[in-house]
């Protein structure tokens, strides 16, 4: 049990589980901020562009609640929640858009720190002096005489 648990430290110690755990908050605080941003700020603006509709209270009743005398629920109404539905899907949406271009982001600066560095020009080979003239052509003589 004991080998369990030193494991157990190695693996929550490692540097990418501790990424992970960041990137798990980050995102569940993004997540806060988008459903924010589509409950308050897209729905309502939606709710009054097609004629003040308050879209959260948008369902379709397939069985009203059935009561008793006193006014007890006694039966729960079936409800499909087409304004929740809508909400949700706005807000995958805009999950799903900012995940692309963070990605986006991602693969364009991995892309340009993996491009190739430009190949250095071949130094030109310089000009033979004249002394290397002249020691080649002695060369070339004496080739031709042996």
């Amino acid at each position: 049990m004991k080998k369990f648990f030193v494991e157990f430290k190695e693996f929550i110690s490692r540097g990418n589980v501790m990424d992970m755990a960041i990137g798990v908050i980050i995102a569940t605080a993004f997540g806060k901020i988008t459903t924010s941003l589509v409950n308050d700020v897209f729905m309502p603006l939606i709710g009054y562009i097609i004629g003040g509709v308050d879209l959260s209270t948008l369902n379709i009743t397939l069985s009203p609640a059935v009561l008793d005398e006193a006014g007890e629920v006694v039966k729960e109404a079936v409800v499909i929640g087409i304004g929740t539905f809508l909400t949700t899907v706005i807000d995958f949406i805009l999950v799903a858009f900012v995940v692309f271009l963070v990605v986006k982001a991602f693969n364009a600066a991995k892309q340009n720190l993996e491009k190739p560095a430009e190949p250095e020009p071949e130094p030109e080979e310089p000009e033979p002096t004249k002394e290397e003239l002249l020691l080649t052509e002695i060369r070339d003589l004496l080739k031709t005489k042996g």
